[in-house]
């Protein structure tokens, strides 16, 4: 009912507009990007969910060397709020302190063109021959092991399976990438995408391992309790927003 005294055809035209203005309105907020915390820190709902920083941008505290004590050295800088490895010295894997049964692992990641390196999870230190799994990261169209296979390709089980429609970003570009494991389950997710599934111990793992170098590595493929590494393959890789859950 239009209001006393207002004619029929500019109360019409005033309604249309204030219908079109809360469309507009609501069109506005779905499209605006969730909110995100500056770079290594955490939102509030981020913290409620139960993350905790890696990497919190100006320390190692947390991470050590790979079967030793000590704080990473050789090989790994933190410069301008960036975890990064120094390229062609003899650097050494680094680990989490802490280790992780069911989990969620989310990192950003930028190798320089043509570089390899690689994040590996469920790690043990009492198989240093074969750690634990790798999430390949690798620039796809410039390194040469990537052309030795599809399960040598960024975001695959390395050696072992191959991610698929990966919307991956040349070397030299920011990428983020996330690993869940929950169970026996395993993903592999890359760039908001999910571009691997698989289970810990399955046929599919046991057939992939059988083909692979880990052959004779005892266990490797099965679900352990383990840390988080960081690789060093000698080629120049940027980190930042390195975080983890505790999945229950």
């Amino acid at each position: 009912m239009n209001p006393p005294g207002l004619p029929k055809r500019l109360f019409a035209t005033l309604m249309k507009s204030r219908l079109l203005l809360a469309a507009l309105s609501l069109s506005l907020a779905l499209a605006a990007p969730a909110i995100r915390a500056a770079d290594n820190q955490l939102t509030a709902a981020e913290k409620a969910a139960g993350w905790s920083l890696v990497f919190d941008g100006k320390s190692f505290d947390g991470l050590r060397i790979y079967r030793q004590k000590s704080p990473p050295a050789i090989g790994w800088e933190i410069k301008d709020g960036l975890l990064k490895t120094v390229a062609k010295v003899k650097g050494t894997d680094i680990v989490t302190d802490n280790k992780f049964t069911d989990f969620e692992f989310s990192w950003d990641w930028r190798l320089e063109p043509g570089g390899n390196n690689g994040v590996k999870y469920c790690v043990t230190e009492d198989r240093p021959g074969a750690p634990g799994y790798e999430y390949q990261m690798i620039d796809d169209e410039k390194h040469s092991d990537a052309k030795n296979g599809a399960n040598r390709l960024t975001a695959s089980f390395y050696y072992v399976l191959p991610a698929h429609n990966r919307p991956l970003k040349p070397g030299g570009e920011w990428n983020s990438s996330r690993i869940v494991v929950k169970g026996n389950r395993v993903e592999h997710w890359l760039n908001g995408k999910n571009v691997l599934t698989y289970e810990l111990g399955s046929a599919e793992v046991k057939k992939g391992v059988a083909e692979s170098k880990f052959a004779k590595q005892p266990g490797f493929g099965d679900k352990i309790t383990g840390h988080l590494m960081l690789t060093y393959h000698q080629d120049e890789c940027w980190y930042k927003n390195v975080k983890v859950r505790e999945l229950k």
